[in-house]
């Protein structure tokens, strides 16, 4: 089995991981999850969404949020060398991302996104595949000017939750789509647990064939079926370098409830569970990788003890197995 030697992990609890909950999460505890995960290494944080807070009232706080990390003392030395992004699924989002730029506490970076299934696609975006198109492209444009880069994302790589299954070859078009209009790089979604390890090693195979640099490619995978980790390693073996994944494994959908009000989200959950559809688990992503001597350059032991306090602002327990377990012992008197 041949793996990378380093890989890179961006964080996206406070962002994704956040979205799903049907509790509104205090902005002050957004920012001390955001400050302690660039306090342990972390270079790439997805922080908000700047979307209408309307129906997704998570990220009302956008505009705090994103002035509380660009101001923080506690990290005021080491957020130049961190890529903050925000997510900016329409036209008004990019436009609202771009000013704050202009005014010196926007984002470093911006996600757009697209899914291979139109009906996917329609329900998160209120588009067309094409009209989106036309709008990411204008957009990118308008994002470089202003010296945000952007990532093109596309979803329901192997599957879609309201479609059934889905062709990953789709998935290649839109990748080189992306890059043809402008994009710094593409996150490559399984959104919703339909990936299999089987499925992830031809995927990413048919990617780095066709595109093959793998700093332009990342890895998102969401852990409904239990999967999660498995597909990493297959995303390893071909060679996939960089991963997303948020703390305690939370994440999915934006909550279509929120502290005790209905708001819209993206409708109706796909789950009717919706405690099942996190990402990855951060905590247990980097025990795995630091007992497979894969460099992240993020401290593991930092990054469980915020794993921890996650459970403890979420108010339950999350999908993390190592928060509880820790690092396996490298003697017999202690741990590492």
């Amino acid at each position: 089995m041949n793996f990378p030697k380093k890989v890179e992990i961006g964080d996206i609890t406070v962002r994704d991981g956040f979205q799903h909950e049907e509790i509104f999460i205090p902005t002050d505890a957004k920012i001390w999850v955001a400050e302690q995960l660039i306090l342990a290494g972390y270079k790439k944080i997805e922080l908000t969404n700047f979307g209408n807070p309307k129906g997704m009232p998570q990220f009302k706080d956008a505009e705090i949020l994103m002035k509380g990390i660009r101001n923080s003392k506690l990290v005021s030395d080491l957020i130049g060398g961190v890529e903050i992004t925000a997510v900016t699924i329409r036209e008004q989002a990019v436009e609202r991302a771009i000013q704050a730029k202009n005014e010196g506490w926007g984002p470093d970076r911006i996600l757009m996104m697209v899914s291979t299934s139109e009906s996917h696609h329609q329900k998160n975006s209120g588009l067309s595949l094409e009209e989106y198109w036309k709008v990411a492209e204008e957009s990118i444009q308008k994002a470089h000017d202003a010296g945000i880069k952007v990532n093109g994302t596309v979803s329901t790589i192997w599957g879609c939750p309201i479609e059934g299954p889905t062709d990953m070859n789709k998935a290649i078009e839109f990748t080189k789509r992306w890059l043809s209009i402008g994009a710094d790089d593409i996150e490559h979604a399984d959104h919703d647990g339909s990936a299999s390890p089987d499925r992830v090693y031809k995927y990413y195979s048919m990617l780095l064939n066709a595109i093959p640099e793998t700093e332009k490619h990342i890895v998102h995978f969401h852990t409904t079926r239990g999967w999660g980790l498995a597909n990493v390693l297959a995303a390893l073996q071909v060679g996939m370098t960089r991963f997303e994944a948020t703390m305690g494994g939370i994440g999915g959908q934006p909550a279509n409830f929120v502290s005790g009000v209905p708001v819209s989200g993206t409708g109706s959950y796909y789950y009717r569970d919706p405690n099942i559809t996190g990402l990855v688990s951060s905590e247990d992503l980097l025990v795995m990788f630091d007992e497979m001597g894969i460099e992240t350059g993020i401290n593991v032991d930092k990054a469980l003890d915020i794993g921890r306090m996650v459970e403890r602002i979420v108010g339950r327990r999350l999908r993390s197995e190592s928060i509880k377990s820790g690092r396996i012992p490298k003697t017999l008197s202690g741990r590492k």
